[in-house]
């Protein structure tokens, strides 16, 4: 994988918790599109909770941001929790805290500490 690609796994894990593990850049060059499919069936999957892990997200820009924030709404409607899930790098940390949407979403310090949340 090199750093202009995404990867999107998506997993079923213990206790009727979806885990999406996210790597590489995400932003509109890699085509957020596969991050929004993925947390859209999570959401309408009946799950107890969705966290994702973006401790493997080099990059992402407002493309990338929109794609969480969709995912944020979904489950929202769906009355279900969306985790984030780090360590994430100072990037993507930065983007929350620049365009104000860190307080938006649950995040976790780790995947681990996501299953608990």
């Amino acid at each position: 994988m090199t750093g202009d690609d995404l990867r999107v796994v998506v997993e079923t894990a213990h206790d009727g918790v979806v885990l999406i593990r996210v790597r590489g850049n995400l932003d509109a060059w890699s085509s957020s599109k596969e991050l929004v499919g993925a947390l859209t069936g999570a959401a309408r999957g009946g799950g107890r909770r969705t966290v994702v892990d973006l401790s493997g997200v080099e990059f992402a820009d407002s493309a990338g941001l929109h794609a969480l924030l969709h995912g944020r709404r979904k489950h929202g409607d769906a009355g279900m929790p969306l985790v984030l899930a780090g360590p994430m790098t100072a990037t993507l940390h930065r983007l929350f805290e620049v365009t104000g949407t860190l307080d938006a979403f649950e995040i976790a310090d780790s995947v681990d500490s996501a299953f608990t949340w």
